[in-house]
């Protein structure tokens, strides 16, 4: 990814609404969810919605595809891979610490107490 791309992908995550719904579309997976089924969620008018959205897919972030009627939107994962990927690039060879956050964990649970 290259620096202005990165940039228009940071700038649109940069807003509350649409990084609550980047970070909604990501947990729904693949098949995404309806431009309704988004808007009410997230108790948003449609023109705010598309608004948000036209943002979130210009700067490749978002996917949207058409069936009958509706319009699904999902996270592209590609792209939010490739803005994280831009981020630490460089970084972790100097500090291993960046990289440890998101290195898979195993699942913690704490010990009761007695």
């Amino acid at each position: 990814m290259d620096q202005p791309r990165a940039l228009a992908a940071l700038s649109a995550l940069a807003n509350a609404t649409r990084l609550e719904l980047v970070r909604m579309l990501v947990a729904t997976g693949p098949a995404g969810l309806a431009a309704s089924d988004i808007a009410a969620r997230l108790v948003l008018s449609p023109s705010r919605l598309s608004f948000h959205l036209a943002a979130l897919e210009q700067a490749g972030l978002v996917t949207s595809r058409r069936a009958s009627r509706n319009i699904f939107y999902a996270a592209d994962t590609r792209g939010l891979g490739g803005v994280i990927g831009y981020l630490l690039e460089d970084c972790c060879a100097g500090h291993p610490e960046v990289c440890a956050c998101c290195a898979p964990t195993a699942r913690v649970t704490p010990a009761r107490e007695p």
